[in-house]
């Protein structure tokens, strides 16, 4: 399976910024004061689930078209983008298991 050339530069540059970020570098979710706000954290978040929540949309609508009989919606578009969706799903799912974790692992701290 192979993704578009925009797809893929667009992640990685995403992974750059996130990666300078951490390094200490820039980052509008620093405030004046050197203290992590958590609108750049939270509004990334927001935006992938957005995003794997459209993508799943579109696969169902896709394959309802196709059971329908659409003419202009192909066998191949809707299994591709059904694995998308799930793969964006299971990437999110993940993402999820390991904030639960870093959570617990927070939480078990002793202060």
């Amino acid at each position: 399976m192979t993704m578009p050339v925009n797809a893929l530069t667009s992640a990685l540059q995403q992974m750059q910024s996130m990666a300078a970020q951490a390094a200490g570098g820039t980052s509008p979710a620093v405030d004046q004061s050197g203290a992590a706000t958590a609108s750049g954290f939270a509004s990334a978040l927001k935006a992938s689930l957005d995003k794997i929540s459209t993508d799943q949309t579109k696969a169902v609508g896709e394959s309802q078209a196709f059971e329908l009989g659409s003419s202009n919606v192909s066998l191949n578009d809707v299994m591709v983008d059904m694995q998308k969706a799930n793969v964006g799903f299971q990437f999110g799912l993940q993402v999820r298991n390991k904030l639960v974790s870093a959570y617990n692992d927070i939480m078990q701290m002793q202060v």
